[in-house]
């Protein structure tokens, strides 16, 4: 039957969505989110980190020990997505403290694809299983209607003693931040590897490109050895893998989590060179481009030679990028030309590339 109040009220709210803006590609907007996750009640009491933002994975009273579990998609890389898959997850497992254990994929392929985009890509997640200890017990795969490349949804379960646990939310004021390796090895590389055409139509060298392109391995996008390293040597306060976003995404991330501020200085930020080019030719900021491979560490100022020396035995580069503060001081970055808030990203700057280009 037909109703006119029911025809208005279904316009008006057509009306209405068209008039609210639509999301960019990447990650929902921190405060949307934020207001989502404030709606959970959780209950049970062995859930010891539940979802917040800033936090690297969930991690759950298992009694003698915690099982910390994360997953996460890969959306933007088509090229050896099964092994990006193993390894960001890993790294989100390792920055809460813990050894990754399983690991799961769902696997979804576009509408006629090959047999061998299926085999590639599990062959893919096999070996980099293989690399980290961790075993594949399961998943789900299927080709999907109307998707027009691949995706893989990670889920990974690793290990930790409760007495072990690392947390985003550890921060503390007089901490020193250091950074492993450099940036941005994961955003880098896969500009590299998904836009090289546009970036040798730039006039970015051959070998640039390919430099670039082999950043997935060297330095590598893996932080799994950083944080154990971390772990063992010093007393870590907090850990935090740099993923969408970029750096300065993931020291904002770092300051919501732990309610602190942070001063970085700008010339100590190790951007690789290979990164420095490639974001000039696109037009393209460093700081905001995926990030994944460094590794952001806090700790007390005392145990900061500690931690180099165990990292240089492993031949892993670090540097004090800068300090946290109390909250009521802000995100600072200092630069040659004066002190300036710590920029904020909408949204991934690799993103931004991809939905712009």
């Amino acid at each position: 039957m037909y109703c006119p109040l029911w025809s208005y009220i279904e316009a008006h709210r057509s009306l209405c969505y068209h008039r609210i803006p639509s999301m960019n590609i990447g990650k929902l907007p921190p405060d949307l989110l934020e207001r989502l996750l404030d709606t959970l009640n959780i209950q049970d009491p062995r859930v010891l980190v539940g979802p917040r933002t800033g936090e690297d994975a969930a991690v759950i009273d298992m009694g003698d020990h915690a099982l910390v579990a994360k997953t996460d998609p890969i959306t933007f890389a088509t090229d050896l997505i099964g092994w990006y898959a193993v390894q960001v997850n890993a790294n989100d497992v390792a920055c809460m403290g813990a050894v990754p254990k399983w690991f799961l994929a769902t696997i979804l392929l576009p509408e006629n694809a090959q047999p061998h985009m299926a085999e590639d890509i599990f062959n893919q997640t096999v070996a980099a299983c293989r690399e980290l200890g961790v075993t594949l017990v399961g998943g789900h795969s299927e080709v999907t209607h109307h998707l027009q490349r691949p995706i893989v949804v990670g889920h990974m379960l690793g290990e930790v003693a409760l007495d072990s646990i690392v947390r985003t939310s550890g921060a503390r004021p007089g901490d020193d931040i250091v950074l492993t390796k450099g940036i941005a090895i994961e955003g880098t590389s896969v500009l590299a590897r998904e836009a090289k055409d546009a970036l040798l139509s730039t006039k970015v060298p051959p070998k640039m490109v390919q430099a670039a392109g082999d950043y997935l391995f060297n330095p590598g996008i893996s932080v799994v050895q950083d944080a154990l390293i971390s772990c063992k040597a010093v007393p870590v306060h907090s850990m935090h893998d740099p993923t969408e976003g970029g750096l300065a995404t993931g020291l904002r991330e770092v300051a919501g989590a732990a309610q602190v501020g942070i001063e970085i200085d700008q010339e100590r930020i190790p951007v690789l060179p290979e990164c420095v080019s490639i974001c000039a030719a696109l037009g393209l900021d460093p700081l905001g481009l995926l990030a994944s491979g460094a590794l952001l560490v806090t700790l007390a100022k005392k145990h900061t030679p500690s931690l180099f020396k165990s990292l240089a035995e492993h031949n892993i580069q670090a540097r004090v990028i800068g300090k946290v503060t109390p909250a009521s001081n802000g995100l600072r970055l200092h630069t040659p030309q004066g002190i300036r808030d710590l920029p904020s990203f909408e949204r991934d700057e690799l993103a931004r590339y991809f939905s712009e280009s």
